[in-house]
């Protein structure tokens, strides 16, 4: 099974993201456009896994929070790796100062339960379009124009105090998700 840990955020946000899918979709053909239904916050993408690992990756999950909630603002849109060469069409996530310590202490924990760590920097988004290599980058510079004008575009704003297990089953019709499990990671810094 294909794993991941993320976060998950309000329905305003999701109509926001997609109003502007639907206002920028007529600007490149070379584009999949992701299922605003579908998105989230990665905080770990985890990969093949195993079943039997389960138990391991639910207790490593549960062990880990924070003394307070995430805070999200959904702004602006980006590239990776950058706009010269557009693979990715995201929109930015700027959060509370734990987004990342909680990432960073979410890898640490799949570490001790097999889960190799991440290479990559965290870096908060949401995956809003891929380019399709096939396609070429045929309208992409109506979409990097576009992007350059909406880089202070207001998507909304989230809190957040749990996160979630997902399985990502891939189909012709692309991946979709299925949520496994809940962890809240808020607990009473009195206790």
């Amino acid at each position: 099974m294909r794993l991941f840990v993320a976060l998950d955020f309000p329905e305003a946000v999701r109509a926001s993201v997609r109003d502007l899918i639907a206002r920028l979709r007529p600007l490149s053909s070379g584009v999949r456009w992701a299922r605003p239904e579908g998105m989230h916050v990665t905080l770990k993408f985890i990969g093949e896994t195993d079943p039997v690992k389960l138990d391991a990756i639910h207790a490593a999950l549960g062990s880990v929070h924070s003394v307070q909630t995430v805070e999200m603002q959904f702004r602006g849109l980006g590239f990776f790796p950058h706009e010269r060469k557009p693979r990715v069409l995201w929109c930015a996530v700027e959060s509370s100062s734990n987004l990342a310590a909680l990432a960073a202490q979410i890898d640490s924990a799949l570490e001790a339960a097999g889960s190799p760590r991440e290479s990559r920097a965290f870096v908060p988004h949401l995956t809003l379009a891929r380019f399709d290599s096939h396609k070429g980058l045929k309208g992409a510079e109506k979409l990097v124009s576009a992007a350059e004008e909406l880089k202070s575009y207001e998507f909304g704003a989230a809190r957040e105090s749990e996160f979630y297990l997902y399985q990502s089953v891939l189909k012709p019709s692309g991946a979709e998700y299925k949520r496994l499990a809940a962890f809240p990671f808020v607990r009473d810094s009195q206790r």
